[in-house]
């Protein structure tokens, strides 16, 4: 074809995509082997190959199916009715019906050729996709086959039980993204069958779509009552060929024409509600999707948002819709990224709400887990940072894990969560109605603080919302939510929003008069109060580690000597650090609120008292597991009332003195322990960090061995797929070998192969009637040899037919009256090269003795033609 000018358009078949490794050949041939001829398909086998090695695949596929089977050149157009073989060493996509080839950027373990070209299949043929998952190591293929059904294509896979290596098949059954599974050799009938269904809607649309039109309306309401009795989620509001592309596959799989079998087949079958329901809920998603607005989140948006917050804060993000949460755990990784760019006395941190109707998607997200696939993805770099391989995949690290938290929600119905940074809700909108599109972008204009971000999908835009949204600089639909009185704020906005509105800093209330003003006095008599009234306090861990200074807290803390620390007993005061040691622990441990009435600071001059109060807190969640502790000053006791003098005897005073002494050693002596405590904790703290040290170094190791263990994998199904070749090829020789053994055998013809050296290299059994031959004898001399021939120029003979290569044919006499055609010729290889000889001896002996006779015959006739009398006496003879 020509290279320069590609085709408008993909034709209309379907193309299946077959993914196995080295190891699936025998689940190749049996697909194959039960594919009809004349299908209408077209197969594409991507397959795990040595990139070194040419292989035989094509032959051995050919083997077993009367189509055609040809390996892929680049810029290849695909035809019904053929099957296409991936070269070794290449990536391949498939654009408009043509198959291009790419170099791999991936070192060899890291390479997920059947992910990439399921991805490019879906895309270019959306319904008339299919991919087929057979036996293979790793789990190249599950993220291919998720996009082929997101396209509303059809997944197929390998029973398990019955591939060579089962980890592909079991990668995409256990992520839920396989349409049936079966043995290979059913597989091929089950693909039909989908595909006829697809021709079916082709074949009869017009009929299809007047039904539709006449009972959809009815149709669509009990597959609405069906879900909302069977799930409890209400799709009224989705768009109606949204929910009939998901009806039509549905029953393209289970092969039923009608629109009202289905909903018979829905009605006794309540399990295909939730088959239905995941197809409605498909998420489309991966880590760094769509790299290019990543990027742009981490140029111009995370900067944004950490500049609103000088002095650093929490930052709150929300994705709705997050399916099973790479979304989310790649805004986590972006962010983490982004505070190794920012100051480290600023501390920022992000707490990210993710979301999602589908509960088993929630669950996976939570775990965490994801399959080795994700490498196409994620960087080297990342994965080494933010995840731990475990088993045959990588679990999100715990740092990554804490940002997060996933909750199962109905973004339509449930409460939102508000004063949210950053948003992201992409490729949700476009399954909705216009209607609750505008409503929910009214809901996340609510959600946002002032000047947060919303990101859109591709294919979303914010719509008649512009008026509360503004896009950034760029082609991402990244918008910045805009503040407006609520005069301006679109009509149709819910009730509820408009009383939130209401309390927001900067809008006014839509009531007249003195109230329009009160959030502005409100906000300003809190502040006012929080500065000039509001006793100082501060938030500690557990452990009494500082996280949050309130009011003036100087008075309290002061900085300890040596090496700085955020330790609230390294800080406090004298007088306070004592008190606190008692009471801190105690109400942490009995987890209850603990009040001390006047502290003495013992470095105030004058004399300070304090209440104290510690007060462990479980609520909100983010703050579960801290201590809260209050500083309010209070009068100094008033000294008693003096009286007369009274006598003291000197033994209480000296009591009094002990006393005082006592309880001056005892606090020396708790806090030299308290010393001693401190410093076995940064001992452990170190033993710790040594810990953490080796820990990583092992991971390293451990990943290493991991990429070494697939490497060793991948090397040994290439060797199983050498072999099964080098098995077919010693079959055909053996094969071979027995067809020439009964051909020799059945012509009864002595024949003799001597290499260059004239020594024997092997012999017909006929053979050895002439030369006195056992099977020993391979690799003598043939002048060694004693023979029934009476021919001494045999081997000068054979040297000349060696030199000159011209063969040599002689009748030579044998002993017993016997003779024999001897014909010597050169040994040609397949190459044409000369490599020794081939003697054959042709048993004569019969047509020498009639030649014999027929020479005697003549010469009687010929005496007696000589000799008159004997003729006379001849012609006397009755």
């Amino acid at each position: 074809m020509n290279k320069d000018k590609l085709p408008a358009a993909s034709p209309s078949f379907p193309i299946v995509g077959i993914g196995a490794s080295a190891g699936g050949l025998t689940a190749l041939e049996q697909f194959l082997s039960h594919v009809p001829h004349h299908c209408g398909l077209a197969i594409v086998v991507v397959q795990h190959r040595d990139p070194h090695s040419e292989g035989m695949l094509v032959e051995l596929l050919q083997r077993h199916t009367p189509m055609p089977v040809q390996q892929v050149a680049d810029q290849m157009m695909v035809e019904p009715d053929h099957v296409y073989v991936i070269p070794p060493g290449f990536d391949m996509s498939l654009l408009r019906g043509v198959l291009h080839l790419f170099e791999p950027t991936e070192a060899r373990g890291l390479r997920q050729p059947i992910d990439f070209f399921f991805k490019s299949l879906a895309d270019d043929r959306q319904h008339n996709s299919i991919g087929v998952i057979l036996s293979g190591m790793g789990s190249d293929g599950t993220l291919g086959l998720r996009a082929i059904r997101q396209a509303g294509g059809a997944a197929f896979a390998q029973t398990p039980s019955s591939a060579q290596f089962d980890s592909m098949p079991r990668s995409a059954i256990d992520a839920d993204v396989v349409d049936a599974v079966a043995p290979a050799d059913e597989l091929p009938a089950k693909v039909i069958a989908f595909v006829k269904r697809i021709r079916l809607v082709g074949d009869v649309q017009a009929q299809i779509e007047a039904e539709f039109q006449r009972s959809a309306a009815g149709f669509l309401d009990k597959i609405l009552v069906l879900l909302r009795t069977h799930t409890g989620h209400d799709f009224s509001s989705y768009k109606k060929n949204t929910i009939m592309r998901r009806v039509e596959r549905r029953m393209g799989l289970h092969q039923l024409s009608r629109i009202d079998d289905y909903l018979r087949y829905v009605r006794e079958n309540p399990k295909e509600v939730e088959l239905l329901l995941g197809e409605l809920l498909i998420g489309v998603t991966s880590f760094f999707r769509d790299p290019q607005v990543w990027e742009q989140v981490r140029r111009d948006v995370l900067p944004t948002l950490q500049a609103n917050y000088p002095d650093g804060a929490t930052l709150r993000a929300w994705i709705p819709g997050c399916s099973t949460g790479e979304e989310a755990y790649s805004l986590a990784m972006l962010f983490r990224e982004s505070l190794d760019t920012i100051s480290t006395s600023q501390r920022y941190k992000l707490q990210i709400f993710a979301s999602d109707l589908d509960k088993d998607a929630i669950s996976r997200a939570r775990a965490g887990v994801y399959p080795p696939a994700i490498s196409a993805d994620v960087s080297e770099a990342r994965l080494r940072r933010f995840f731990v391989p475990e088993g045959a995949g990588y679990r999100v690290s715990n740092d990554i894990r804490e940002m997060v938290i996933f909750a199962e929600q109905n973004v339509i119905f449930d409460p939102p969560f508000t004063k949210i940074d950053f948003l992201s809700c992409r490729n949700l909108l476009i399954y909705l109605e216009s209607g609750l599109q505008e409503k929910l972008l009214q809901l996340f204009h609510y959600s946002l603080i002032s000047g947060g971000c919303l990101l859109l999908g591709s294919s979303e835009s914010v719509g008649s919302a512009s008026v509360l949204f503004s896009p950034l600089p760029g082609k991402n639909r990244i918008y910045r939510r805009l503040d407006l009185p609520a005069h301006a704020l679109p009509a149709g906005m819910p009730a509820a929003f408009d009383a939130v509105a209401a309390r927001l800093p900067g809008l006014a209330l839509r009531s007249q008069g003195s109230s329009a003003v009160a959030p502005d006095l409100q906000m300003l008599v809190e502040r006012l109060v929080l500065e000039q009234f509001a006793p100082a306090a501060l938030l500690v861990s557990g452990k009494g580690e500082m996280l949050y200074f309130s009011g003036k807290t100087g008075k309290y803390l002061e900085p300890a000597i040596g090496k700085p620390s955020l330790n609230l007993f390294a800080m406090a005061r004298e007088g306070i650090r004592q008190a606190l040691n008692e009471v801190f622990y105690l109400s942490v441990r009995e987890n209850r609120p603990t009040t001390l009435k006047r502290v003495r600071i013992d470095t105030a001059r004058p004399a300070q008292y304090v209440d104290i109060a510690v007060q462990p807190l479980s609520e909100p969640v983010a703050m579960n597991g801290m201590v809260l502790v209050v500083f309010r000053d209070v009068a100094a006791p008033r000294p008693p009332k003096r009286h007369a003098p009274v006598d003291a005897s000197a033994s209480d005073g000296q009591r009094i003195e002990a006393a005082l002494q006592e309880l001056q050693h005892a606090r020396e002596d708790a806090r030299s322990t308290r010393e001693e405590m401190q410093t076995s904790q940064e001992e452990l703290k170190s033993a710790n960090e040594e810990l953490q040290s080796t820990n990583e170094e092992l991971q390293s190791t451990n990943e290493e061995l991991t990429t070494s263990k697939e490497e060793m994998q991948s090397m040994n199904e290439e060797l199983q797929t050498i072999n099964s070749e080098l098995q077919l090829k010693v079959a055909e020789v053996s094969r071979a070998g027995n067809d020439m053994r009964n051909l020799l055998d059945s012509t009864e013809i002595a024949i003799l192969f001597l290499d260059e050296t004239l020594h024997v290299r092997r012999f017909t059994p006929s053979t050895a009637r002439i030369f006195k031959l056992i099977p020993g004898d391979a690799g003598r001399s043939i002048t060694d040899i004693v023979c029934d021939l009476d021919y001494p120029g045999l081997g000068g003979d054979a040297q000349d037919v060696l030199r000159t290569l011209v063969f040599k044919e002689s009748d030579v006499a044998a002993a017993g009256g016997r003779w024999f055609k001897v014909r010597i010729m050169p040994y040609r290889t397949h190459d044409n090269r000369i490599d020794g000889l081939v003697i054959t001896f042709v048993d004569i002996s019969v047509s020498k003795k009639l030649e014999a006779e027929l020479r005697e015959a003549q010469a009687r006739l010929q005496t007696l033609m000589a000799d008159p009398n004997s003729r006379k006496a001849g012609h006397g003879v009755p």
